[in-house]
């Protein structure tokens, strides 16, 4: 069997190989066959993080025309096209994304297709059907449906295992049902109920080794600690807006501000004024930064156009004085002369894949006003549905 290179032994050349970035990895696979099946072994990705040359990426998955994945690499600023979600559900949203296990999995939601003739939609609102991604072959796989089809739902990692509570079923019914996945066995689990539901979408935030569920414009959280236990309900006065978890701690856009939420208490971070007129965008940790991702202009009293963005802002929350800068926008955004379905968003490592959110607006889903108020640009709103997620590569 011929060496990888050629002098050195084969553990030996996958630790050279495990040092070259990720975004070359194709083209290292186009040298022989044997570089090709290095390239997408697991002996490679836990090289990488044996000689600390793991990456983080933020992926973003576009409505139009197929369910396009890219992403973005930090380190050198560029984006890179992943292969397409085979599903057949055209305009995949209202889905959820969670990391572990080493993959991207990407679970439920429903079609935002529209007849381009008649105007209807395509009426599957919510599926059961779990997608995952591998980062190593760069590939997707089926896995295990969930015992029950979601859309607009709460889904978050806990302990390695995937938890995915409320949410919407077919008809737009709202549901308090929750279950469990394990990704080593391939298996759903039915957890306890949530205590309510709602008529208004969810979303999941883990930090502090407890998942929180949240409904858009209630002050009730649902709190899971651990599996047996099952769902506390806490009254917390948390401020409305996008959220995110950089480095255990639980940062909220609210009235045009960044701040940081401690308890019941909050801090002010940073202004964000300049996203006044932006709604449909997703936000997120990575690292020690907020990143700030798409959405679209909307209209105010001087001009009526909606002009989709393909903007990427990123706030710095270790400095000093935190401030915001732009990174390389979005490449793969397809541009409609009134609309594009916006995007879905994530992010990657070699060790570690982060995510972010799927995002879909329709121009019949923008209120009619003169300015924009805070609360219309809250994740799972009307205007933005956004659904956050995490995702751990090997």
């Amino acid at each position: 069997m011929t060496a990888l290179i050629e002098g050195l032994p084969d553990a030996v050349a996958i630790r050279c190989l495990a040092r070259v970035p990720f975004y070359l990895h194709p083209k290292l696979e186009l040298v022989s066959h044997s570089w090709r099946a290095a390239i997408q072994s697991a002996e490679l990705f836990k090289a990488r993080q044996e000689v600390n040359s793991s990456e983080e990426f933020l992926c973003v998955s576009a409505f139009e025309p197929e369910n396009l994945w890219e992403l973005y690499d930090p380190t050198h600023d560029l984006w890179i096209t992943l292969p397409i979600l085979p599903s057949n559900i055209s305009h995949l949203a209202r889905f959820s994304v969670v990391s572990t296990a080493g993959k991207l999995f990407v679970l439920g939601g429903g079609s935002d297709a529209v007849d381009p003739l008649t105007g209807d939609q395509d009426g599957i609102f919510a599926t059961d059907r779990v997608w995952s991604y591998d980062p190593a072959t760069r590939a997707w796989n089926p896995r295990a449906s969930m015992l029950v089809p979601r859309a607009m739902f709460a889904c978050c990692v806990l302990d390695g295992k995937i938890v995915a509570a409320g949410g919407f079923t077919n008809r737009r019914k709202s549901i308090c049902n929750a279950e469990i996945y394990d990704p080593e066995t391939d298996v759903w689990v039915q957890l306890p109920d949530l205590h309510h539901a709602h008529n208004s979408a969810c979303s999941g935030v883990v930090f502090g080794g407890k998942v929180h569920v949240l409904h858009k414009g209630l002050s009730t959280i649902q709190v899971l600690e651990n599996f047996k236990q099952g769902w506390i309900s806490h009254e917390y006065s948390w401020l409305q807006g996008p959220m995110t978890v950089v480095r255990e701690s639980l940062y909220v856009m609210s009235n045009w501000f960044i701040y940081k939420q401690e308890g019941e208490s909050r801090r002010m971070i940073v202004s964000a004024s300049d996203f006044r007129r932006r709604i449909g965008y997703a936000m997120i940790g990575l690292g020690d930064d907020i990143y700030i991702v798409g959405g679209v202009n909307g209209p105010d009293y001087w001009n009526c156009s909606v002009k989709v963005l393909s903007d990427v802002d990123v706030l710095t929350l270790g400095s000093e004085r935190p401030a915001w800068r732009k990174v390389a926008p979005l490449t793969r955004l397809k541009m409609m002369e009134i609309l594009s379905d916006m995007t879905s968003m994530s992010c990657l490592s070699s060790d570690r894949l982060y995510f972010i959110s799927c995002l879909k607006a329709t121009v019949n889903e923008i209120p009619r006003q003169k300015t924009w108020k805070q609360q219309d640009v809250q994740l799972s709103c009307l205007v933005c549905k956004s659904y956050c997620f995490q995702l751990l590569s090997s």
